[in-house]
């Protein structure tokens, strides 16, 4: 019996992709676990597996397509004894023009029709697909009681094969974390429309650029944040003579080994101790509570052609400078090539952005849900200041201001986790004890 092949959720919050590359055709024989495809999210470019085996039939959305909505058809896998399937009149067609293609599930249901369906216990449906079902047959298998790890919970042949492995021990099935839906249509939509702005512009050249799925995904969350995270913003100056010297002491130490660090890395260590100091500030908003984090896991913006990424380096106050230093090179290597998995760009409890690489003294950041806050980080710049001892000297001084969601954070409790990052800081030193 044909098959659908659904467009695959790859991270939490995809609701549609770009079908950038096939790496099969039509006629070829695939394995379970086989590559058979490139998808494009909002944040990467991912190989999508075969759950099943059995032979590609129809493909229904051709490569290069974008704007493809999850669990719609993409391909007719056929099973042992099948005949071909004839590519459905609505299947979508490689895009001439940049409006997203049109997706006609209608016609590729009519070409696979869902397989049929037993009944649980409890009345439920059950979905497995035609070989399963062989092997169920053929094995003594009691299809009723798996839980299916195919797309929409459908049992493949890996479900029907464990469970003759290990009857009674059958594992709990893993559960995706729900989707967080983003409201793009709310922030696409926000101000006049397209048509609108055109008309106010007529006259005036113009060159037009298309967003991207990554664009609209920043538009949609950050609209979102800014609207209805209660911000507030602490804002405090670190002199860091002490730190560049000793950042420079620790480099002509550290520079036969390869490794050079940066500010950024000391900013790092200091923001992930600091969130141990005050761990109330180590929190993130989940909803209707608050979720109280044990490890500092601090995310970094990383800035990449027509977006950013914000890779999390986990458990950051147990590493060394050198550990963090290592993996923040090589997380925003594979963040400006797009090759980070979800994994490694979701969760953290805090993040930073650090753009006094661009000669920027201060900014406000926006916090990123569902963190607690983010520290935004100018560059450091010679100023006069007056010492310990009241007199006028020069430093270094370096701008900071931390963006707080008051749902989770007080001020007195900000201010004290700032203080904590200052003092870490400003006596590097401390770091290292």
């Amino acid at each position: 019996m044909a098959v659908e092949i659904l467009m695959p959720a790859l991270s939490p919050t995809m609701e549609e992709g770009t079908l950038a590359k096939w790496l099969v055709k039509e006629g070829d024989e695939v394995s379970s676990g086989d590559i058979i495809a490139e998808i494009e999210t909002d944040k990467a470019t991912m190989e999508f597996e075969a759950v099943d085996e059995g032979t590609m039939g129809a493909i229904l959305v051709a490569e290069g397509s974008e704007g493809v909505k999850v669990n719609t058809p993409i391909a007719i896998m056929l099973e042992e004894g099948d005949d071909a399937v004839a590519q459905p009149a609505g299947a979508i067609a490689a895009p001439v023009a940049t409006a997203a293609p049109a997706v006609a599930p209608a016609a590729a249901e009519s070409a696979a029709p869902a397989p049929a369906a037993a009944k649980r216990a409890d009345g439920g449906r059950v979905f497995a697909s035609p070989l399963a079902r062989r092997i169920a047959a053929d094995k003594g298998v009691d299809l009723a009681s798996l839980q299916g790890s195919g797309p929409k919970g459908r049992i493949v042949k890996a479900d029907v094969l464990a469970a003759d492995a290990a009857p009674v021990a059958a594992s709990a099935p893993v559960t995706a974390p729900a989707a967080q839906t983003a409201p793009a249509a709310t922030a696409m939509a926000s101000g006049p429309s397209a048509d609108v702005v055109a008309r106010m512009y007529e006259g005036r050249a113009f060159e037009e650029v298309s967003l991207d799925g990554m664009r609209k995904t920043i538009a949609a969350r950050l609209t979102e944040a800014k609207q209805s995270i209660p911000h507030f913003y602490l804002r405090r100056d670190i002199q860091l003579d002490a730190l560049l010297k000793f950042r420079s002491d620790l480099n002509k130490q550290l520079a036969e080994r390869g490794v050079k660090l940066s500010v950024n890395d000391f900013i790092i260590k200091a923001v992930a101790l600091a969130l141990q100091s005050v761990p109330e500030a180590n929190a993130v908003w989940a909803g209707d509570r608050v979720l109280q984090m044990k490890a500092s896991d601090v995310a970094v913006a990383v800035a990449i052609e027509g977006g950013l990424f914000t890779p999390v380096l986990q458990d950051a106050e147990m590493k060394s400078l050198s550990a963090l230093s290592a993996q923040m090179k090589d997380l925003a290597g594979r963040a400006r090539d797009r090759k980070l998995a979800p994994s490694e760009y979701q969760g953290g409890s805090f993040a930073i952005s650090n753009l006094g690489m661009f000669g920027i003294d201060n900014f406000d950041a926006i916090v990123n849900p569902p963190h607690a806050g983010i520290l935004a980080v100018g560059a450091g710049v010679k100023k006069p200041v007056v010492d310990a001892d009241g007199a006028l000297a020069v430093a270094t001084v370096m701008s900071v201001t931390m963006s707080v969601d008051h749902r989770v954070i007080d001020g007195a409790v900000g201010a004290n986790l700032l203080n904590a990052i200052v003092a870490n800081l400003e006596n590097p030193m401390m770091m290292l004890a």
